[in-house]
């Protein structure tokens, strides 16, 4: 549910081209093999108009917590988990949007039954050997080693040309561990770039540091997951997607941008974005209608260059592709851009 032709490939060009072109600017401102054994068993994610008033949609508070491998993912008033249902709406939200390409474009899941959709993730246990780590933008990756096992599984699959995401989850410790352009190396991995995450802690990285993604954020908090949206029909966090151009400024918990236009309409990295509550989801189902309740209450943020209004979800064979083409007839414009704090250039 990509997009077609050789645009993956564009991208990661781009995006490499474009964190290349960040670090010089941040330079100059500052002036400046084999499977690893004793491991524990991998535990991988994937498997095989109408004339009446319009409900508003139910965004009432509940009890669950986003949690993978037994690990809560961050803590409940972490940025990822709060409700912003009732948030200011941003002053700049139509510029925003229309740059966004909202009158014309429609959502996209950028994942499905297809094994070489979406972003997957595993989860490890305390006997996984850790293994060393390389990074292309060492400076703004957190050092290995990593516990991530040789048969880990890569975005888009191990042939792929794409963003070739590993994420993986340490279950004894909860701590996530992400990788971009991942390549295993033996008795490691190479990767453009890497980020540690402590899953009980709301630290941020530091401003300016990339992460796995482009603004700085950790993508599997963002990832719309099978257990959630077709298993329990409720997702209880915010989700990341993606639009083609944004502009050289960040807002928090993202804290990087991968532009360099300083467009003011464009949107930043970290923008999120609600469904509006006016929007009828009462002819949605399945999966699709517990994204869309999940976009009213916890809404989506821009994590990467891409294409417009992609939303990023889990790798997973069990992805009815019918219920999540029901995405593709929400337009754009149903969406509103919600305040959540200030632009850091």
């Amino acid at each position: 549910m990509r997009a077609a032709g050789n645009g993956a490939a564009m991208r990661v060009l781009w995006r490499r081209l474009a964190v290349a072109s960040v670090l010089a600017l941040s330079a100059a401102c500052s002036g400046g093999g084999a499977a690893p054994s004793g491991g524990s068993p991998l535990a991988v994610t994937t498997a095989t108009p109408s004339a009446t008033p319009t409900p508003p949609i139910t965004t009432a508070p509940s009890s669950r917590f986003p949690s993978v491998a037994g690990c809560r993912v961050f803590p409940a008033d972490n940025p990822w988990n709060t409700d912003i249902s009732g948030a200011p709406l941003d002053p700049n939200s139509a510029a925003y949007l229309a740059a966004m390409n909202a009158g014309s474009t429609f959502l996209h899941a950028d994942f499905g039954s297809d094994p070489t959709y979406g972003i997957p993730y595993a989860s490890v246990g305390a006997g996984q050997a850790r293994v060393p780590i390389s990074f292309d933008y060492a400076s703004e990756s957190d050092p290995g080693p990593y516990p991530i096992p040789a048969n880990a599984p890569v975005e888009g699959g191990a042939g792929a040309t794409g963003d070739r995401h590993v994420l993986v989850v340490d279950a004894a410790a909860c701590t996530l561990y992400e990788l971009y352009a991942a390549q295993y190396v033996g008795p490691g991995w190479h990767a453009g770039s890497g980020a540690v995450y402590d899953l009980a802690s709301n630290a941020l990285r530091p401003d300016y540091w990339t992460s796995a993604d482009a603004a700085g954020l950790p993508i599997l908090a963002g990832l719309v997951r099978y257990d959630e949206a077709a298993q329990t029909g409720e997702i209880d966090h915010a989700l990341r997607f993606t639009v083609r151009r944004t502009q050289r400024a960040f807002i928090h918990p993202a804290t990087h941008y991968a532009s360099s236009s300083t467009d003011p309409v464009l949107p930043p990295m970290g923008l999120r974005v609600r469904l509006k509550a006016s929007f009828d989801i009462s002819r949605f189902t399945g999966a699709s209608r517990a994204v869309l309740v999940a976009l009213a209450r916890f809404g989506m943020m821009v994590a990467d260059n891409g294409s417009d209004w992609y939303v990023s979800g889990a790798t997973d064979s069990r992805w009815s592709d019918a219920d999540l083409n029901q995405l593709k007839t929400v337009p754009a414009s149903a969406f509103e851009v919600v305040r959540t704090g200030p632009l850091v250039y």
